[in-house]
């Protein structure tokens, strides 16, 4: 362990009003001429570099980023480095040590680009210098949980995160150091670094998946500041003729390779992203690989712009940032598809790089402004000047999030997500395929916002992120026995047994497919999906719909489950509302202790708290969340059981939250119709002591019929009006005509659904 004291600059940056530099000469004969070279030339270029400091100190965002930086990184330099012998997982002091070291590096090489002061370069070099000195030296890491074994980190992908932001640092002092000084970093530091992470562990760096995303980038990057056009090639292809074993799989259950399966960075673009720009294990990780994607690709267009990179596959990396910020909530919060922790949003670190490079190589979208704005920070080089440049403008538009259909799969076949937005309800609905080995065995599931709020959630993911006391920040087993389980999530789970076996060799051969994506209309919208392979012999449609009521304030979901199997089956649908039980209208029996639901498949989590027995008329549950008044009212039949659970049964370390269900259970049943209605429809204050429009508007909700061919759907309010909604089960053709008799009243219609009011 090694560490280095320096002392702070004299000459101190003045950003409110001006900016002044301190220039010193470099030896002609110990470097480079800066006229004949070519960095910095990856995220930050020569001329980008000129032009940001001919605009310092009236760049206000730009500036605020640039003194934020000076002084975090300042104040390290005063502190001293230090590079420690690496022992311990995700949120331990060497990994935590590794992990700022890099970023700082990043951080000082920009500072001594933009400030052209020796103070950060030099800081730069001693770093770096003491990885030469001690990586040749180190095994690989003690902790054995990966797949694949970083040196630095407990895994080859933090490695490579490591790796994706030294080269920017190498590039930004290329030039402050001599030719003898740099061939000692390649060869004893980078090279090695590279070749580790690809050649030595292919079943890291030859995947498609987030992991090898950050791997090709990181080898790519270095290989771009080193000029090393065959490492390049590696990091855009693959390490070639490699054998692998296709029953290899990773740490979370997900295979490594599929044989004949393309690799190398081109192929992370390829495969993972649909056309739309969703990128199939969801937003939380989208986020996590968007920035080697499109860092790597800013470096690749800054250095070699003759491979078109934000051109390949039809522009879609920078349709993915499009993407990425439509699956964020009011607040900028990420939808939890698959493996995501709550909370997550477009103000992470990564978001501020995504942005910034959205909108200088895709086009100047204006509305990319409003979210930088939001941001308050940019990134320090080319991408952020052009975003300063435009705030400083007034170019900004506002972000404006519209209902959407994402699809998913490389060809945009493999189902899609539907989100709709309706006044302040967001409605997340997903009918995709698995998501590589983040994925849950949830299709058809949906999750509910109102105003950013969550409503009805998504559990997320069995993990505390960087949380060295629980599991040293890594998944939680919780997460495969709880939370990729189909009864952790809103959709139907048959027999007590995960969708697909819960296996994921079963699950990531098949999709949901879309049906029906209908949104023009802003007071009723209209997402359905069908699934036929999650369990054999047994299909699933859901339908869901928003309905802006005239004569109520907030819209209305209307959620329509529709189970049709060859022989009989148990039937649980859950529903994960959050906050406070204020009523339920039918009579149960609390239990005096608690009992587990079941064996496996994530019942084994669930405590049943309370039961009781349907007489076939509606139901209503009636709760408090966020001083807001919401009821869940649904159909049923005579005998249906309901259950209220709770989260947290055979959980000996408290590591899954203890939140609560209702679930609706139909037994010994081949065929099987839930319906249900959400409302957002009152409001409590603390202060008042008020409640206001406490009670459902809803009055009755009931099936008028049912059939291979078509459902329909009566709602009754409490102005005494009625409304009808059928869709074709069958045919979703946008032209064709339909007609259905109802109690000798004909309904007929164009288009897969019609909502009316009743006759």
């Amino acid at each position: 362990m090694q560490v280095s004291k320096y002392i702070k600059s004299s000459l101190l940056l003045a950003l409110t009003i001006a900016v002044v530099f301190s220039c010193k000469e470099k030896e002609t004969k110990e470097i480079n001429s800066v006229s004949e070279s070519t960095h910095p030339s990856l995220i930050l270029t020569k001329q980008g570099v000129k032009e940001i400091r001919a605009n310092l100190g009236s760049i206000p965002i730009f500036d605020k980023t640039l003194a934020a930086t000076k002084k975090e990184v300042d104040t390290e330099i005063e502190n001293g480095f230090d590079v420690p012998v690496p022992k311990d997982y995700s949120g331990g002091y060497t990994h935590e040590t590794h992990k700022k070291n890099y970023v700082l590096m990043q951080k000082a090489g920009v500072l001594y680009q933009i400030l052209e002061d020796d103070t950060y370069a030099q800081f730069v070099k001693d770093m770096l210098f003491d990885y030469a000195r001690q990586y040749p030296t180190w095994p690989v890491h003690p902790k054995p949980r990966s797949y694949a074994r970083g040196k630095l980190f407990w895994q080859c992908l933090n490695d490579s995160n490591w790796l994706v932001y030294t080269s920017q640092a190498y590039d930004c002092i290329y030039d402050f150091l001599t030719e003898e000084e740099r061939n000692t970093l390649e060869t004893d530091l980078f090279r090695p670094f590279a070749d580790y992470i690809s050649k030595e562990n292919p079943q890291f760096f030859n995947r498609v998946h987030n992991h090898a995303t950050w791997g090709n980038s990181a080898v790519g990057m270095m290989a771009l500041a080193m000029g090393d056009d065959t490492l390049l090639d590696r990091a855009l292809n693959g390490v070639k003729d490699v054998n692998f074993n296709p029953d290899e799989k990773d740490n979370d259950g997900g295979y490594i390779r599929k044989d004949g399966q393309k690799i190398g960075f081109y192929a992370n673009v390829d495969e993972p992203f649909s056309p739309d720009g969703y990128f199939t294990e969801g937003p939380y990780y989208q986020r996590y690989a968007s920035y080697p994607f499109l860092i790597f690709a800013q470096a690749l267009q800054n250095k070699k712009p003759e491979h078109k990179v934000f051109e390949y596959k039809d522009g879609v990396l920078i349709k993915s940032v499009n993407a990425l910020l439509n699956l964020s909530d009011v607040d900028g919060d990420f939808f939890l598809l698959n493996d995501a922790q709550k909370g997550m949003s477009y103000f992470n670190a990564s978001l501020i790089s995504t942005v910034d490079i959205g909108y200088h190589f895709g086009g100047n979208d204006p509305g990319l402004l409003s979210i930088a704005k939001k941001q308050d920070e940019v990134t320090l080089d080319d991408a952020g000047l052009a975003v300063a440049l435009g705030i400083k403008a007034g170019k900004e538009k506002p972000f404006i999030k519209k209902s959407i259909e994402l699809s998913d799969g490389a060809n945009g076949d493999e189902g899609a997500v539907g989100v709709i937005r309706s006044y302040d309800w967001e409605l997340v609905f997903k009918y995709t395929a698995h998501g590589l080995s983040h994925g849950h065995f949830d299709k058809l599931s949906y999750a509910l916002f109102e105003n950013g709020n969550e409503v009805v959630q998504d559990y997320g993911m069995g993990r505390f992120v960087n949380i060295e006391q629980k599991g040293g920040g890594n998944y939680l087993k919780e997460n495969k026995t709880w939370a990729k389980q189909t009864i952790a999530h809103n959709t139907i789970t048959q027999n007590e047994k995960s969708q697909f076996k819960g296996k994921y060799d079963i699950g990531s051969k098949h999709h949901s497919n879309k049906y029906v994506f209908s949104v023009a209309d802003e007071n009723i919208q209209v997402a359905s999906a069908k699934e036929e392979n999650a369990y054999p012999g047994t299909k699933l449609h859901r339908t869901m719909v928003t309905i802006k009521d005239e004569d109520y304030n907030n819209p209305y979901v209307l959620d329509i489950m529709r189970v049709s199997s060859e022989k009989s089956n148990q039937y649980d649908l859950p529903f994960f509302f959050l906050g406070h039980i204020m009523q339920a209208d039918f009579e149960y029996n609390k239990l005096n202790e608690p009992e587990v639901l079941g064996k496996s498949d994530g019942y084994q989590h669930l405590y049943k708290e309370a039961s009781a027995s349907a007489n076939g008329s509606n139901i209503k549950l009636n709760w408090l969340l966020n001083n807001k008044f919401y009821t869940y009212s649904a159909v049923t039949s005579k005998n249906d059981e309901l259950i209220f659970g709770r989260i947290g049964a055979n959980d000996p370390d408290f590591n899954l939250r203890n939140e609560q269900t209702l679930i609706l259970r139909k037994k010994d049943v081949k065929d099987a119709l839930f319906v249900s209605i959400i409302e957002s429809h009152g409001t409590y204050s603390p202060v008042s002591e008020l409640a206001v429009n406490a009670y459902s508007n809803i009055k009755n909700i009931s099936v008028m019929h049912n059939s291979k061919e078509y459902t329909a759907i009566q709602i009754e309010t409490k102005k005494d009006k009625s409304k009808v909604f059928i869709i074709s089960n069958e045919n979703n053709d946008k032209g064709v005509e339909h007609k259905l008799t109802i109690n000798n009243i004909e309904y007929t219609w164009e288009g897969a659904y019609m909502f009316t009011e009743n006759k």
